[in-house]
């Protein structure tokens, strides 16, 4: 079970990964093809360039449409594909200094208590995202520019979100041993 949870919360990680940069790319070559524009659009370009600039301008370069909406839902994406990486090897962000004078068994109890607590929460966002994707997908709204459904969006991060709630099942069961054997599962941050 172990090796199935790396698998699937490293796979979750890097389809994040991808995700994040093929955003970073779009909003490149959108900021690029908006100041390209621009400047294809002043006085100085249409007296250097002449019908260069305008060959150009009719081409399209210009910013790509849709490039917030795109951005807003592959960044949504992004953050639940990662939940599962930070969750098995225990990176999320944490206050160590309140349980560093406790002794290591101590300081087990504590990460299995915090643990079960993220996992109940992971669940519950898991559902209110899934009843949020079920709404959309009833009422059939459409992004602003683009025209897709805003449920897809939804759909792709309730995705993540399951492989974030297996992952987080798994990792509360393996810290609770932890607390009970004394013994590492999982590894530590």
């Amino acid at each position: 079970m172990y090796t199935a949870v790396k698998w699937l919360a490293r796979f979750s990680a890097i389809v994040g990964g991808v995700m994040l940069v093929a955003l970073i790319i779009l909003t490149t070559l959108s900021i690029s093809g908006r100041s390209i524009s621009k400047m294809l659009h002043t006085d100085w370009a249409a007296s250097w360039l002449g019908s260069f600039a305008q060959w150009l301008i009719d081409l399209g370069i210009d910013e790509i449409n849709g490039t917030y909406e795109l951005t807003e839902a592959g960044v949504a994406f992004a953050i639940f594909a990662f939940f599962p990486i930070c969750q098995f090897y225990g990176s999320h962000a944490t206050v160590d200094i309140a349980v560093a004078g406790f002794g290591a068994r101590v300081t087990q109890i504590i990460r299995a208590f915090w643990e079960v607590i993220l996992t109940v929460t992971i669940i519950f966002i898991t559902l209110r995202l899934y009843e949020g994707m079920l709404r959309y997908l009833n009422n059939g709204e459409t992004t602003l520019f683009l025209q897709f459904p805003v449920w897809w969006a939804y759909a792709a991060s309730v995705g993540a979100a399951v492989i974030a709630c297996i992952t987080a099942v798994y990792c509360a069961f393996a810290r609770l041993r932890e607390a009970a054997t004394g013994r590492d599962v999982l590894p530590q941050g």
